[in-house]
């Protein structure tokens, strides 16, 4: 897995929404309930494309922002 530096991280936002990502494994996830989307990070580079992007079922969405939430914490 590939972690993102966290300076970079907090200047990245979902192109759709324009809310802030959080990194969850090789995704990077909206932080937008309305859009939910997921962004795969390939070779390093988030691939921040509107039309590659993925629409989170919201259980799955809760879920992931939990993960990253506990991973902030240092959970």
């Amino acid at each position: 897995m590939t972690r993102l530096d966290p300076e970079f991280l907090s200047i990245l936002v979902c192109p759709l929404s324009r809310k802030p990502l959080v990194q969850v494994g090789d995704s990077l996830i909206s932080t937008d309930e309305d859009t939910r989307r997921r962004y795969r990070i390939e070779d390093g580079f988030p691939v921040l494309l509107i039309e590659e992007g993925q629409e989170m079922p919201v259980e799955e969405w809760k879920k992931a922002l939990d993960e990253a939430a506990k991973g902030a914490a240092g959970v």
